[in-house]
C-alpha cells in the first residue's frame, strides 16, 4: 500500500506569495493522496491569507513534530513563539518576514536531516531581509548544502523535458570568468551525468555545454575561456564514455532550438541559463539542488512583491515542486534498490578445446 511521503515546507517571505501559491495548491484535495505536507511557517499567517484570499475548505493542523502529522491533510509547525503580534503586510519586506523565513529553514533542514521528513520544498525568501547570524547564505542552495560541506553546488532548473543546470550561482558577471577552472566544470558535469542516472533515471544522459563568449569564443577571436577550460573538459569527459557536446555559442543554441536535442543544458553563469529557461517556461519551472543525499526542491520564481496578496499568483510551480520531489524520491528508491547488491563479474578460464565457466570465483578475487 502507497505511503503518503511527508514533504516538509517552509513558508518563505510571508509578505510574498509563498502563503498563496501553497494554500491555491492544497485547496487541491487529491494531492494529499500522495503527500503528507509538514509546512514551517505560522497558523496566523495562513489563516490571515486564506481569509483575504477567500479560499476555504484548506485546514490546517498545528503539530509540534513530523511524527504526528496525520495523513490526508495539512500539517504546520510553528516556527514563532506563541501570541507574537505579527504584522503582515503583502508586498513589504521586513527583517521580521526575514526571521520568520529563517527559522522556518533552520527547523526543516534539521528535520530532514534526521530523517523526520522525506523532502523538503522552499517558498521564495528575500536574500537581504532574511541575513542574520542564524543565516548568512546568498540562497536557499547555499544554506542546504553547508552541512555537507559542498562549496561547488549545482543548480538544476527543470520544466517538463527541460533541464538547465548552471556552472557557477549567485556569483558577479565579473568573477565569472576567473571561477571557471577546469575542475569546477568537470565536477559540474560528473554531477550533472550522476543526477540524471539517480534522480531522473537517465541511464546516459545527453549533456551540452555552453560557451561563455559571445560565438562561444570564435576559435579565441573574441576570448579564451572555450579554448583553455571548456573544450579539455568536455574531451575528457568524452574519453571517460560521458556524452557531452558543447561549447555552443547560447545565443544560436535556444534560438535554433537545439536544447530540444539534449537531457540536460550545462550554463556557465546565472542569466545565461535561467533568462532563457524563464522565457520559455516561467510558471513551470522548478529548483533542485544537485548532488546532496537529501532532497530540495522550489519554485523558480521569487517573492513577487507587485503581485503579493492580491490572489493573482500562479502556483503552477510550487506544485510542480512537489511533484518533482516526489519523482526524484522515486527515482532514488528504485536506483538503489537496482544497484543495492550487483552480480559479481565471473572469471571465464579458457581451455584448448573448450570454454570453461567458473563460478567460484570473482574478478575481485584475482
Amino acid at each position: 500500500m502507497y505511503q503518503p511521503l511527508k514533504i516538509g515546507i517552509t513558508h518563505g517571505d510571508f509578505n510574498g506569495i509563498g502563503y498563496e501559491v501553497m494554500i491555491k495548491t492544497f485547496a487541491n484535495h487529491d494531492l494529499l493522496e500522495l503527500v503528507t505536507p509538514i509546512i514551517y511557517g505560522s497558523k496566523k499567517i495562513w489563516d490571515y491569507y486564506a481569509d483575504r484570499l477567500n479560499i476555504k475548505g484548506v485546514d490546517v493542523r498545528v503539530i509540534k513534530e513530523p511524527g504526528e502529522a496525520r495523513s490526508r491533510a495539512c500539517n504546520l509547525i510553528e516556527v514563532d513563539q506563541p501570541n507574537s503580534n505579527i504584522k503582515v503586510e503583502p508586498g513589504v519586506p521586513s527583517t521580521t518576514a526575514g526571521r520568520l523565513a529563517a527559522l522556518a529553514l533552520l527547523a526543516g533542514r534539521q528535520d530532514l536531516l534526521e530523517r523526520r521528513i522525506d523532502a523538503i520544498v522552499t517558498a521564495p525568501i528575500n536574500k537581504d531581509m532574511i541575513q542574520s547570524p542564524e543565516f548568512h547564505f546568498t540562497g536557499h542552495t547555499e544554506f542546504f548544502c553547508a552541512p555537507f560541506e559542498e562549496t561547488s553546488p549545482t543548480m538544476l532548473f527543470v520544466a517538463n523535458d527541460l533541464r538547465v543546470a548552471l556552472a557557477t550561482m549567485h556569483m558577479p558577471l565579473n568573477e565569472v570568468p576567473g571561477a571557471l577552472t577546469f575542475d569546477l566544470l568537470y565536477d559540474s558535469i560528473a554531477r550533472l551525468e550522476w543526477v540524471l542516472q539517480q534522480d531522473f533515471g537517465i541511464d546516459k544522459p545527453r549533456i551540452a555545454v555552453l560557451g561563455l563568449n559571445p560565438h562561444a569564443g570564435e576559435n579565441g577571436l573574441l576570448g579564451n575561456e572555450e579554448e583553455s577550460v571548456v573544450k579539455p573538459v568536455i574531451q575528457r569527459a568524452w574519453e571517460e564514455g560521458r556524452i557531452v557536446f558543447g561549447p555552443y555559442p547560447s545565443d544560436g543554441y535556444w534560438g535554433s532550438g537545439t536544447y530540444k536535442h539534449f537531457d540536460v543544458t550545462l550554463a556557465l553563469y546565472h542569466d545565461q541559463g535561467l533568462i532563457p529557461l524563464k522565457l520559455l517556461a516561467l510558471e513551470e519551472g522548478v529548483n533542485i539542488t544537485c548532488g546532496l543525499p537529501i532532497i530540495r526542491t522550489s519554485p523558480d520564481h521569487g517573492t513577487a512583491y507587485d503581485i503579493a496578496g492580491k490572489g493573482v499568483a500562479s502556483e503552477t510551480s510550487f506544485r510542480n515542486a512537489i511533484y518533482q520531489a516526489i519523482d526524484i524520491h522515486r527515482h532514488r528508491t528504485r536506483h538503489e534498490e537496482a544497484t543495492r547488491d550487483p552480480l559479481k563479474k565471473t572469471f571465464v578460464a579458457r581451455g584448448k578445446d573448450n570454454v570453461k565457466l567458473d563460478l567460484s570465483k570473482s574478478v575481485d578475487e584475482e
